[in-house]
């Protein structure tokens, strides 16, 4: 429970009354939680910082996988289904209510926790290549924040769609998971990042681009052209501007994907989405990958790591 916006020192362990589900002719669908996924904007919500700023007291957590409890009529689900989905906080508690507009099933032996980050780090990864990058097959895509939850997810899907994957990550421990995620290539952050990347594989056709920052500029200077530059966040903390006579003279583009403000113009884009996803875990090209998993008590302590920038890959909470 959220008591106040201090960051994650403001979430403390605590009875709440369980959900509703159906109120108010909302039609929500009552989940009985088994992992939820924990995420960059979770780390921003605890600290008021985020596009939207919920009232407090209040349960964080985005995304959640579990077994659906209770489902009314016409929901297209049903009690027992195993699904994932997106709420707006709610996803760290034993029970979870959802829209079921923003709910998948899972596919056949996804377990929970890989399954916790399937809805909002995959489909973010699909809406950026494939909507945004109209990604090809054989195109080199480039990877910022590589290690992190998001960035292993676009590097498994771009690899599932047969493209060629360079990964940028921090660490040694985050370069380790970009390469288990299938990076082809992976370069540390740091000065000479961009030449290394450039002596390895050239100009890239895609960049997908969740940091922003200084890495921003070098990133669009590497794209070839008819090249695209997806921004999908700003985790390093600035938000980078473009002279758009770059754009002009090169002949590259720079592209926006925020996959959850989308779902107010198509919100059918989550079953589109998660039909691609599932047919690319059915083929055996896709399975998601966990970074780190904590017992929900121990919520604080997944969003201090994503805060001290100690977590590698996606970190997902144990309920179940």
């Amino acid at each position: 429970m959220l008591r106040d916006f201090s960051g994650p020192e403001g979430v403390v362990l605590d009875e709440v009354a369980p959900p509703g589900a159906g109120d108010a002719g909302l039609r929500t669908v009552r989940v009985e939680v088994h992992a939820a996924g924990v995420s960059f904007a979770d780390l921003l919500i605890t600290r008021g910082e985020y596009q939207l700023r919920p009232a407090l007291p209040f349960v964080p957590g985005l995304e959640v996988a579990g077994v659906v409890r209770h489902a009314p009529s016409g929901t297209g689900f049903a009690a027992g289904d195993r699904v994932a989905a997106f709420m707006f906080g709610g996803a760290f508690a034993e029970e979870a209510v959802a829209d079921p507009a923003t709910m998948v099933r899972l596919p056949d032996g996804l377990p929970f926790p890989e399954a916790a980050g399937f809805v909002v780090n995959y489909q973010t990864a699909w809406f950026a290549l494939v909507r945004r990058a109209r990604l090809q097959r054989g195109e080199t895509v480039l990877v910022q924040g590589a290690g992190g939850g998001l960035g292993v997810a676009v590097v498994q899907v771009a690899r599932a769609l047969g493209a060629r994957v360079v990964g940028v990550a921090g660490t040694p421990a985050k370069a380790a998971m970009a390469e288990a995620a299938g990076a082809d290539v992976v370069v540390s952050t740091g000065d000479g990042w961009a030449d290394a990347v450039r002596a390895a594989t050239g100009a890239v056709d895609v960049v997908i681009d969740p940091v922003g920052g200084d890495r921003f500029d070098d990133s669009l200077r590497l794209l070839r052209p008819e090249g695209r530059l997806v921004v999908v966040g700003f985790a390093g903390g600035e938000i980078p501007r473009v002279k758009v006579n770059r754009l002009l003279l090169r002949n590259v583009a720079v592209l926006g994907a925020a996959w959850r403000e989308f779902l107010s113009a198509e919100p059918g884009f989550v079953a589109e989405a998660g039909a691609g996803l599932e047919a690319l875990v059915a083929d055996g090209r896709l399975t998601p990958l966990v970074g780190a998993t904590y017992p929900l008590e121990d919520g604080v302590r997944a969003l201090q790591d994503l805060a001290e920038r100690r977590a590698v890959g996606k970190l997902v909470l144990s309920v179940r």
